[in-house]
Formats: C-alpha cells, sequence, structure tokens
C-alpha cells in the first residue's frame, strides 16, 4: 500500500531501508513515546522490524519528505489490531517536528483505512507526557475518550499514564 500527499510518500519500508531507519528512530525522544520499539534502537532491530511478517489487518508505512533530491526518511505511520481495535500509531523524527508531516500522513492513512480498508473507527493513544501526539491526533479529528490508563513502552521499559482517543470513520463519511 502506497500513499502520496503534497510533500509526502507513505510506503512499506524494505529491507533495503534498515540503516535509514535505524538512523532515523535510533533516538531516546521518540522511543520513549512508542509502544514497541526498543531502546537503543539498531540496524538489526531495523532489519527484523522490516522483514517480519505482519499480523492480518496491519498496514506499516514509512514515511519520506518528497525533496527534489532523493525522498528522507522522516518517520512511520501504521494501523495495528489489538482486541477488535484499530489502532493508529505514528512517529516523526525531531528534525521534522512542527511541519505539520504527522498530520498531513495520519489524513492520508486515514483515507486508507476508511476508502480501502472499510474501517469504521480507529483509536489512538499517547503518553501524557507527550501532548504534542494529542494536537496532532484533534488535527485529524479523533477525539478525547476521557480514559486515563497505563501505556507500556517497551523503550521505556515500563507502563506511564496515557491518554485514549477514538475516531468514527463512518462519521467522517457522512460529513463529507
Amino acid at each position: 500500500m502506497f500513499a502520496r500527499t503534497e510533500r509526502l510518500l507513505l510506503r512499506p519500508g524494505w529491507v533495503e531501508d534498515a540503516p535509514a531507519l535505524a538512523q532515523a528512530i535510533n533516538r531516546e525522544d521518540i522511543v520513549l513515546n512508542l509502544a514497541h520499539v526498543p531502546w537503543p534502537y539498531s540496524v538489526a532491530d531495523a532489519e527484523s522490524f522490516l522483514t517480519n511478517d505482519r499480523a492480518t489487518g496491519e498496514t506499516n508505512l514509512l514515511i519520506f519528505e518528497r525533496t527534489s533530491a532523493e525522498p528522507r526518511l522522516i518517520g512511520g505511520i501504521g494501523l495495528a489490531r489489538n482486541a477488535g481495535q484499530t489502532i493508529l500509531g505514528y512517529w516523526i523524527t525531531p528534525s521534522s517536528w512542527g511541519k505539520g508531516f504527522a498530520t498531513e500522513a495520519g489524513r492520508a492513512v486515514i483515507d486508507i483505512a476508511r476508502e480501502t480498508l472499510r474501517i469504521g473507527q480507529l483509536t489512538a493513544r499517547h503518553f501524557v507526557d507527550n501532548p504534542a501526539s494529542g494536537q496532532v491526533l484533534r488535527k485529524l479529528g479523533f477525539c478525547a475518550t476521557g480514559e486515563r490508563e497505563p501505556l507500556f513502552s517497551k523503550g521505556r521499559g515500563t507502563s506511564s499514564p496515557g491518554l485514549s482517543y477514538t475516531l468514527d470513520l463512518n462519521a467522517l463519511v457522512l460529513a463529507a
């Protein structure tokens, strides 16, 4: 699955992307806000992620900024299934924070979820100490559920307080 936006290219990762992925994500300020990513993150971790068979219903895409030269890896975004829910997750490299890339990539994946995958509802979560992620989710139309729950982070090695959000994709279709 691929998506192209005004500034971005979203595509599945290939094993050849492992060095660039490891370089982009191997930052404590990224990894500590993700659930399944170890800290530190090595090229071997990237190769394992990129070659691992994905579960049914799971979509993982790398985010590349389209430039006049070769596209530059700036993040990742995906949809995962867990306990009957489809969960949106994403990360962006710090040098690309504050430029709207997470929101732009999120809109593209929401369109894929609604139009291609025919998913009716998405959920998302973020750690309380990462309010910028909540701002992105609200820009994408997610609504806070009011649930505050512990979220595990492999990079943190523990659970920390998190907030939950939901997005009704069927309502988006009616509003469009």
